[in-house]
């Protein structure tokens, strides 16, 4: 059993197109695995096990004709429940949509099931996503698989709590401000936040196009890069509905040359200094990185600094000094609100912008991207922190006013920001045994060059591990 859930899901489609394993048998094995570690993380919130061995069925028959759906045929997966998933309740974590059913996947659920994935579940989130931790109002906390006391992150925090505890093969998260990464170094997988513009982010639950969304991404999430690599392909390109997405062409992280690359590390971003056992995990990993013969110099981006200010900015001209939000949730018919929610709120309220603000805001944006472009004229790759912290104790990113604290989070907000790709890969664990992972980011749409190197970290750092479950 543990063979089977715990392999990655690169190497279970091989297995089933091979007749190794048929699709009942591991997606038998994966529900079961549900129902014995569910209980204690509650990241499983909608499951769909009737429909899953059904499929199951039916991809085994076709199996038995020949017919393969795709390369993902038979593979179990999850969906972070803010992802329009057709006749499943979508609650993106909010009591005003506890009976709302998408009559549609979303676009990027219907590439991954006419690949043949197939879904067991809807996986647990904070209120709309906005929260560094996992918690709401409709369905409560989520439980990091390494140590329940502490969350599995947010805002895919159910997403990687399941992953990481092998009650999923893979699943789709979504990231604006780490959402992806964040919970994948909380629970010591693999995610990738891909270059803006390159999957579409339609049906995804309130995504409104606005100044916020443009830092909005859709990515994968795995126990294992090589799983990453074969999700993009299936999930990236245009959708005709979402304007943002560009038809870039796809590199392969297997043609990637490691030995041409020039990488730049830091373990300080300037807005608050990692733990010292995260700063050792990124210098051994940049040391190793240096061993394969990646020409890598300690260096960071000149204004990175002001990563926390402007993605403030951008949130609360988004949010409209918290006006903004109150709108959405009567919108929506939610009329009581998670006190986290609450508190956001009130961070924002009252700074609303006026157009001068704006104007201000959108220029200091332009030039904080130019300047960190630059800096990737000599830079290949960029090695850094996926947060300053590991897996906190559940609440510890909100202050006793339920203000949130978001300066440790600041090392991923970056990267929304500018837009440019990003994977987390675990390379380390803490002194308490949680894992650490660091962030591989480089060139617009060198997502292959991002994933390329994340593979070779997880290669020589170890990357994931099965939790004590």
């Amino acid at each position: 059993m543990d063979e089977l859930i715990f392999a990655s899901a690169t190497e279970l489609a091989r297995a089933i197109r091979a007749r190794e394993l048929s699709c009942e048998e591991v997606v038998e094995a994966y529900l079961d695995r549900i129902e014995k570690v569910n209980p204690r993380l509650n990241a499983v919130v909608q499951l769909t096990a009737s429909a899953a061995r059904a499929e199951a069925r039916e991809a085994d028959a076709a199996l038995a004709r020949g017919q393969i759906k795709g390369p993902l045929h038979g593979v179990p997966m999850t969906i972070k429940d803010n992802m329009d998933t057709a006749g499943v309740i979508c609650t993106s974590g909010t009591k005003g949509r506890t009976s709302f059913v998408p009559r549609q996947d979303g676009p990027v659920v219907a590439r991954m099931r006419a690949a043949g994935a197939i879904l067991l579940g809807k996986t647990n989130l904070p209120e709309l996503g906005l929260a560094f931790e996992t918690d709401n109002l409709v369905y409560g906390r989520t439980n990091n698989p390494y140590d329940l006391s502490r969350t599995p992150g947010g805002s895919s925090g159910g997403e990687a709590a399941i992953i990481a505890a092998g009650g999923s093969a893979l699943g789709l998260g979504n990231d604006i401000g780490g959402s992806v990464r964040l919970p994948s170094h909380f629970c010591g997988i693999a995610g990738l936040k891909p270059t803006a513009g390159r999957v579409p982010r339609t049906d995804i639950s309130m995504f409104s196009y606005s100044v916020r969304d443009v830092m909005l991404h859709v990515g994968p999430m795995a126990k294992f890069v090589e799983d990453l690599v074969l999700t993009l392909p299936i999930i990236a390109g245009v959708d005709w509905r979402d304007p943002s997405v560009v038809p870039v062409p796809l590199g392969d992280p297997k043609k990637v040359d490691l030995r041409s690359l020039r990488a730049a590390y830091h373990t300080n971003n300037g807005v608050v200094p990692p733990t010292p056992e995260t700063a050792i995990v990124v210098e051994k990993t940049a040391q190793a990185l240096s061993n394969e013969g990646i020409s890598i110099e300690e260096k960071c981006p000149k204004g990175i600094e002001e990563t926390m200010s402007i993605w403030n900015e951008i949130l609360a001209s988004a949010l409209d000094g918290g006006s903004g939000l109150k709108k959405l949730f009567r919108m929506i018919g939610t009329t009581e609100i998670h006190p986290w929610v609450q508190g956001t709120i009130k961070f924002f309220h009252g700074i609303a912008m006026s157009t001068s603000q704006f104007t201000n805001l959108m220029l200091n944006w332009s030039r904080f991207c130019v300047s960190l472009l630059s800096f990737m004229e000599k830079h290949d790759v960029l090695i850094c922190p996926v947060c300053a912290l590991p897996a906190l104790p559940h609440g510890g990113s909100y202050d006793p006013e339920n203000i949130p604290m978001l300066a440790p989070f600041s090392y991923t907000m970056t990267y929304n920001i500018t837009g440019w790709p990003a994977v987390v890969v675990r390379a380390g664990t803490s002194p308490e045994g949680l894992p650490i992972g660091v962030q591989v980011v480089a060139r617009p749409w060198r997502d292959d060059v991002a994933l390329a190197v994340a593979q070779q970290i997880e290669a020589v750092m170890g990357g994931w591990q099965g939790p004590p479950l």
